[in-house]
């Protein structure tokens, strides 16, 4: 049980960090030294809305096997 769950928070953590790198929001170093000042609220659509929602459910999930891993 021990190596399932350990194969698959492995499996979790690489596909949540894969989807939060595909989180682009005008990104970059000159967002966060200030620049890039058009920020505007937005709705999201189509694969953003698909990717922010699985992001989700994989925190969830990364969380739960976590929790699990820690109790087995």
């Amino acid at each position: 049980m021990q190596t399932f769950l350990l194969i698959s928070q492995v499996v979790i953590s690489i596909a949540l960090t894969a989807l939060i790198l595909m989180q682009n929001k005008d990104g970059g170093l000159s967002a966060v030294m200030g620049g890039g000042g058009d920020s505007f609220q937005t709705t999201r659509r189509g694969a953003e809305k698909v990717i922010f929602n699985a992001t989700i459910v994989l925190s969830v999930l990364f969380l739960v096997n976590a929790f699990a891993f820690v109790l087995i």
